[in-house]
C-alpha cells in the first residue's frame, strides 16, 4: 500500500515495495523492461534505487495497472514523456493518483471495521 510521497534520496528493493505495493520479483522484471530503471548497487551488491526511479515505478505501475498499457505501450509512453520533458510532471500526477487510491482503500477498511464493531455493540447483551 501507498504510504505517502517518498522523503529519502535512496530506497532498498523492499522499502520500495513497501513505498509501492509491489513485489521484488515485479521490480526487477521491470528492470530488464525499461531502460530509465536502472537502480544502482551498493558495496553488497544490493540495489539501490534513487527518489527519481521510484517516481518511474510509481508511473509505469499506473500506466501497467490502472491504464492497462502493455509493457510495450508504457515503455512507448515513458519514451514519450521524456522526449517531451514531462515525465517528473506525470511521474508526480501517477503519486498523486496512487496516494489518493489508497486513501480510498483505508477509508473504505475503516469503514467496515467500524461498522462491524456497530453492529457488535448492537447485538452485545
Amino acid at each position: 500500500m501507498l504510504r505517502g510521497e517518498p522523503v529519502q534520496e535512496f530506497y532498498s528493493i523492499g522499502e520500495v515495495c513497501a513505498l509501492t505495493d509491489l513485489k521484488p520479483h515485479v521490480l526487477r522484471y521491470w528492470e530488464s523492461q525499461f531502460k530509465l530503471l536502472n537502480p544502482a548497487k551498493n558495496r553488497s551488491g544490493n540495489r539501490v534505487y534513487a527518489r527519481r526511479e521510484v517516481d518511474v515505478i510509481l508511473l509505469v505501475k499506473q500506466l501497467l495497472y490502472t491504464e492497462k498499457y502493455t509493457i510495450d505501450g508504457a515503455r512507448q509512453k515513458l519514451d514519450e514523456h521524456r522526449k517531451t520533458g514531462t515525465l517528473r510532471t506525470a511521474a508526480r500526477a501517477a503519486l498523486e493518483v496512487q496516494t489518493i487510491e489508497s486513501l480510498e482503500r483505508d477509508l473504505t477498511e475503516l469503514s467496515a471495521l467500524l461498522g462491524s464493531i456497530a453492529v457488535d455493540a448492537l447485538t452485545a447483551p
